[in-house]
């Protein structure tokens, strides 16, 4: 582990005292509102509730959020985000979604709502077949157009053997995500399928040398863990780069569909991609997992727990997908903001 971590507009007032300024009397033009950030826009998002089906950003950047009604694009136009009208508010994908949960939790599934084509999204990939496979054509008819189906690349499966690798007691391999504090104790995340696992982690194959001992972990339904380091002195604020260099992180925040990031882990190293989803549901084999962040991003197994960031911005833990990094695949992540939550911890 490496030790210690590295490191439009000016407004100017002059003032005249005693002077006349000429055309002090005209009107000012109106002022754009400021642009909406991502955090901006999904809370405003949230906040239309069924006037909505979710935010994400354009491709120069700019954040767009749906919309039923003029009511709510005037309430965008104000918040600074470009409104886009659709015919499916939020309640009615949720009751998409609900037909999925009551009717396909199969293994080898996942879905999402996709906020560019106002669908929920329901992808199979290659075990579900047969029978299986007629339950998930028979809700996208029920939809009628609100829910479309895709394949995955490859199996769905979680990534256990996987910034930096740490090692379980008795076997496996995962890799650190972020290293947090809680007053003076430490402790790093990982994913929680990695933490089932062993109580026990270490630095190296051999289990020489002790990195922490669980403290918490929580799959399926969520897939997070927490580790209690062994020594304090090797918990760092950055993520390894896998090319000699470190990423500070400063804090941690939430992912937008649209928003590029990167994934380190200790089978692939540094891959880059974009955010497609919020709020995926997945089906493993071992269980279901709620409220994932979807990307294109690859991984493989043994890059499990591995870091998902934004420039300085910690988003999510490696949990699973499909595909691979030679042919392309499909990530899923836990938002690193819930586990900071439930164990009171902060981004070191």
């Amino acid at each position: 582990m490496r030790p210690t971590r590295s490191t439009l507009r000016h407004a100017a007032t002059i003032a005249v005292a005693g002077t006349l300024v000429v055309g002090s009397l005209i009107g000012a033009p109106a002022q754009a509102a400021p642009a909406a950030s991502p955090d901006a826009a999904t809370t405003l998002s949230e906040r239309l509730g069924a006037r909505s089906a979710g935010a994400y950003a354009d491709a120069s950047g700019k954040m767009v959020v749906t919309v039923t009604d003029e009511a709510a694009a005037r309430e965008v136009r104000s918040a600074g985000a470009t409104p886009k009208f659709v015919e499916r508010g939020a309640a009615e994908l949720a009751r998409v979604t609900s037909d999925l949960e009551r009717s396909v939790s199969i293994p080898g599934t996942a879905w999402w709502n996709d906020p560019v084509s106002n669908q929920v999204v329901v992808s199979v990939d290659p075990t579900v077949t047969g029978a299986k496979l007629d339950r998930v054509k028979a809700a996208v008819a029920r939809a009628n157009g609100a829910l479309r189906i895709e394949s995955e690349a490859g199996v769905l499966s979680t990534r256990i053997s996987g910034g930096q690798a740490i090692y379980a007691g008795g076997g496996g391999r995962c890799s650190l995500g972020f290293n947090v504090r809680s007053g003076s104790t430490y402790y790093f995340l990982t994913a929680g399928h990695c933490t089932n696992i062993s109580a026990s982690w270490y630095s190296n194959s051999s289990q020489t040398s002790l990195l922490g001992t669980r403290a918490g972990t929580s799959f399926p339904g969520n897939d997070y863990g927490i580790v209690r380091h062994n020594n304090s002195a090797n918990a760092t604020g950055n993520v390894y780069l896998y090319n000699g260099s470190y990423r500070d992180v400063t804090g941690a925040g939430n992912a937008s569909v649209g928003q590029s990031v990167q994934r380190s882990g200790s089978t692939t190293g540094l891959r880059s991609g974009s955010v497609t989803a919020l709020n995926a549901t997945v089906n493993y084999p071992e269980g279901t997992v709620r409220g994932l962040i979807r990307t294109t991003v690859c991984a493989e197994p043994g890059d499990s727990g591995g870091s998902l960031f934004s420039g300085s911005t910690a988003l999510g833990l490696t949990s699973g997908g499909s595909g691979n990094c030679r042919t392309g695949g499909t990530t899923y992540f836990q938002p690193v903001t819930e586990a900071l939550s439930v164990y009171g911890v902060s981004i070191i």
